[in-house]
């Protein structure tokens, strides 16, 4: 089978306009192009559609990621194309890939197969130029904080208590603890930074989170970029940053419209890890989807765990949104990787491995249909070293759990290979449900980050040291102990070692950074050993990648 850039590259790709107007009933003029086969749908186009009635939310989800990879996204794209193969007309909703991850170590975020959204070069490397917009008004953000100490410091800054980071879109380990203003005063204030990667600024989730350009200038107000010697906090209001950086973002608020290699739309708008951040799309792609179609797929980052969490108690809590059934992903390979198999021997039949790694399955499937209380069904990507008796042991199991299963082989056949996985959820999508967060708004920060230990990750308990306790019962001192939690910890385990594979119990969760994101309007809460500033593998993809005759190579 050809790799998935030359399925990509021999589409035969719908011009945009075509697919907006045919498919959505967008009218041409409302759209911004980008070339022939993406463009952004303009944002006073999307004001009209607020009296419609909103379709159906799915949400895709996972097991926990292993190198073996499940193919979330994929199933996403399939799932889509599977709804509009049966007759129904759906859309999908993605985020949009980070650089780094693309010449790191990560796949794609455009799908695989015959179940990808195109055109997945442009997709996968600069698009539209939204991250690159973030990343400039992120850094201006904090050019502006230097220049203002370095010209008398009016509001009394106090450099040790600068929270606000510079960000790039690349895994660049060596930024991560550095030294700025060297060279003389000239150059400002010497002092002790550091860089995240784009997808962790806080300017990512507030572009996710944004309804409109007003309360994209208002959140970006409220950024506490640090405090002064009497704790007093400085924001970026206070610098007249807001406005400038609203301008920096105007034009990448709207959102991307692509199509599926079956010329089905799809939107691919901001792209928050879920590790890291919160891990969903825009709430302005998914709330005007939902306008523009009878059924959304959306998927969030990871495994249930951590996006599907924070899709629910983040972004599903903050906008109304409510998804009416949920996919689980899994692959016999990933679940014999969780059962202690070596990555290398995943593709050979082992039932015994197999028996034990579909513990992690069954903690997700427990946490969507009983935490989450979300219908659901368990859709395996299909592999053709896949064995029937591994096939009905999984079966067998998942029958157990009260909840339906599906083989769906998208990936090979595109859409009307998920066809019976699309039946299903439309059945899904009829019952009655009411999604439940895990936790209150009225919890305090420690119990909420208690509730999500506890019942999502079946921790024994969490812990931090005193400066971390202080900082938490300040935040809800200071009148932060409404916001959400957004739990920043490794996607490779229910706990904070990568390493506990399956189901781990009675483990601890040890909370050692804690961050405010008032513009965000969640606190962040760093867990074990995990990275705002990724680094590059040993060999990365970019090695691979190249520019042949005129064609990309080496891209997935």
């Amino acid at each position: 089978m050809p790799s998935d850039i030359e399925i990509a590259q021999a589409a035969k790709m719908q011009r945009i306009a075509a697919v907006a107007r045919e498919k959505l009933g967008i009218p041409e003029e409302h759209l911004e192009p980008y070339g022939h086969y993406k463009a952004k749908v303009s944002l006073k186009y999307l004001e009209t559609l607020k009296g419609k009635k909103d379709g159906k939310l799915i949400l895709v989800t996972a097991i926990s990621p292993t190198p073996a990879g499940e193919g979330k996204t994929t199933t996403t794209v399939g799932l889509g194309d599977a709804l509009n193969h049966i007759g129904k007309k759906a859309m999908i909703c993605l985020r949009e890939p980070s650089l780094g991850p693309v010449f790191g170590v990560k796949g794609g975020a455009a799908g695989g197969g015959y179940a990808q959204i195109v055109p997945m070069e442009d997709i996968n490397l600069h698009f539209t130029g939204d991250f690159g917009a973030i990343q400039l008004a992120n850094n201006l953000l904090a050019a502006l904080i230097d220049n203002h100490i370095s010209h008398g410091n009016e509001l009394g800054i106090d450099v040790r208590r600068i929270q606000w980071k510079r960000v790039l879109d690349m895994n660049d380990r060596a930024l991560r603890d550095i030294t700025i203003a060297l060279g003389g005063t000239a150059n400002g204030y010497p002092r002790q930074d550091g860089f995240d990667i784009v997808v962790a600024s806080e300017v990512m989730a507030i572009f996710c989170l944004s309804t409109s350009l007003d309360d994209l200038k208002k959140r970006l107000g409220n950024i506490v970029v640090g405090y002064t010697r009497d704790q007093k906090p400085v924001r970026a209001a206070d610098l007249m940053a807001h406005g400038a950086m609203t301008v920096l973002l105007k034009d990448a608020l709207a959102p991307n419209l692509v199509q599926t290699l079956e010329n089905n739309p799809a939107f691919v708008h901001g792209g928050p890890f879920a590790n890291i951040a919160h891990g969903c799309n825009s709430v302005l792609a998914t709330q005007s989807a939902l306008k523009l179609a009878d059924y959304v797929v959306t998927e969030a980052g990871f495994g249930a765990d951590l996006g599907a969490e924070k899709f629910l108690d983040i972004k599903c809590r903050k906008t109304g949104l409510r998804p009416s059934a949920a996919v689980i992903v899994a692959t016999m390979r990933a679940l014999k990787y969780h059962g202690g198999v070596d990555v290398k021997e995943v593709s050979k039949e082992n039932l015994q491995a197999l028996e034990k790694g579909l513990a992690n399955l069954e903690r997700h499937v427990e946490n969507v249909s009983k935490v989450y209380q979300i219908p659901c069904v368990v859709s395996f990507n299909r592999f053709t070293f896949d064995t029937q008796a591994e096939i009905d042991l999984v079966r067998s199991r998942v029958a157990k759990l009260g909840v339906p299963m599906v083989i769906a082989n998208h990936w090979a056949e595109g859409g009307k290979g998920a066809a019976d996985l699309a039946k299903i959820v439309v059945g899904l999508c009829e019952q009655s449900s009411k999604p439940s967060f895990v936790y209150e708004d009225n919890d305090t920060l420690w119990d909420k980050i208690n509730k999500i230990a506890k019942k999502v990750y079946r921790a024994s308990e969490v812990t931090a040291d005193s400066k971390v306790r202080a900082q938490i019962k300040k935040l809800q001192e200071d009148g932060y102990g409404q916001y959400p939690v957004c739990v920043a910890k490794t996607q490779s385990s229910f706990s904070t070692d990568a390493s506990l594979r399956g189901a781990p119990t009675n483990h601890v969760v040890n909370v050692r950074e804690v961050r405010l994101a008032a513009g965000a309007e969640f606190i962040v809460m760093i867990c074990g050993d995990i990275m705002t500033m990724p680094g590059l593998p040993k060999v990365p993809s970019a090695n691979k990648i190249d520019l042949i005759d005129g064609k990309v190579v080496g891209l997935f």
